[in-house]
């Protein structure tokens, strides 16, 4: 069987019907995301940055894969929950809420708006409903407003180390596609411009080429914790933001540069002992400060694939495609439950799942749907070509 079939396959066959039979809430709207092995729900919170995920999800199928009445309906019925139970009286989106919308953590961040807002186009888009693609609009600018101080009140830091996180930039330069249907051409162009300079030239750092989650606003390093912290996944998953974006302008010295700095994160931060990607790393190889530090995540391993195929799809450099099967192998005999349906999310360093649950506060209905979807349209191409 070659690739796009697997791929499609477990899309459709396998991780979106798990999703379908467990997660909606038809009592209250939204989606539980805390299930077990099996799909049982164990906690009935709503986690606002996973209900705009999913939504998201079944509108990008609906958009993409088939007009399927029964997935514009799941999208609809997040979609409806974010908008009466999602945000506060400024249009911030709250981190939490009970299972029938009653705020339980505010909006300390503006994660939960990010997919708020990509959830509100993919389904204006899917809809035609202009009350919606406002709201994705006007939610866009929101994030804007607050790009310099993104925790406002919540911010915990001082004023004596001002470090510049790298997740904001990385983020706006997949939003900003997401939301191109919404927004305004010039609008557009300057925040890929923006997106591409910060990511490409500000974190990616020229002497090592690895990607720095935190920099000082010049620029450069600073020698702690969070100065020297890596993030593989995250590095990772920006480059197939930037291969995209590389597309999408012709520029095939971006195309180029994303796929070298994928190989030169991948060859730091694979374990070589037991296999795998480090979730966490210090840059001069000190111990992080995250006890998680060398565990096995879903989403890195699963972006990790996307950002494989897609470099592989523009440059047929066999190097990238030697990485992929190594990755391919790892990932897909560890994570993968053909049994119960999904993906585990933890496994131990040892490559042992470590929590056996299929979502949670942090894993939705999200990397595992749309990395299955960009595999399998990567290797369409790549099967198409050949």
């Amino acid at each position: 069987m070659n690739f796009s079939t697997i791929y499609k396959k477990t899309l459709l066959e396998d991780v979106i019907p798990f999703w379908e039979k467990h997660s909606i809430d038809l009592e209250n709207g939204g989606y539980f995301t805390c299930l077990d092995t099996k799909g049982n729900v164990y906690d009935t919170d709503k986690f606002i940055w996973l209900q705009g995920r999913q939504a998201w999800t079944f509108s990008m199928l609906y958009n993409k894969v088939e007009k399927n009445k029964k997935w514009l309906a799941i999208a609809k019925n997040g979609i409806d929950f974010l908008r009466k139970y999602g945000m506060n009286d400024k249009g911030d989106f709250y981190f939490s809420v009970t299972q029938d919308g009653k705020p339980l953590v505010q909006a300390y961040n503006i994660f939960s708006d990010c997919f708020a807002a990509m959830a509100f186009s993919q389904y204006a888009i899917a809809s035609g409903d202009e009350e919606v693609k406002e709201l994705a609009k006007k939610t866009y600018f929101n994030i804007l407003s607050r790009i310099d101080n993104p925790k406002g009140k919540y911010e915990k830091n001082t004023d004596t180390r001002q470090l510049v996180g790298f997740s904001l930039p990385m983020i706006l330069s997949n939003l900003v596609l997401e939301l191109e249907a919404v927004l305004d051409a010039d609008e557009v162009e300057k925040t890929i411009d923006y997106s591409i300079h910060q990511v490409m030239e500000v974190f990616l750092d020229k002497k090592s080429g690895l990607i720095f989650e935190n920099v000082l606003p010049n620029g450069e390093h600073h020698d702690s914790f969070n100065g020297r912290l890596l993030n593989p996944g995250h590095g990772i998953e920006a480059m197939w933001f930037m291969i995209d974006i590389g597309v999408r302008k012709n520029d095939k010295a971006l195309i180029n540069k994303a796929t070298q700095t994928i190989l030169t994160i991948l060859d730091h931060s694979w374990d070589d002992k037991h296999g795998g990607i480090y979730y966490f790393m210090d840059s001069k190889g000190h111990p992080p400060q995250q006890l998680e530090w060398d565990q096995k995540l879903w989403w890195v391993h699963l972006e990790t694939l996307v950002a494989l195929a897609k470099a592989y799809e523009q440059t047929q450099n066999p190097d990238v495609l030697k990485w992929y099967n190594k990755v391919h192998d790892y990932a897909w005999s560890r994570f993968s439950d053909p049994e119960n349906g999904e993906w585990y999310g933890y496994l131990n360093r040892q490559g042992e799942v470590l929590l056996n649950l299929k979502g949670g506060k942090w894993k939705g209905c999200f990397h595992v749907p749309r990395a299955m979807y960009q595999c399998w349209k990567a290797f369409e191409s790549i099967e198409t070509k050949q």
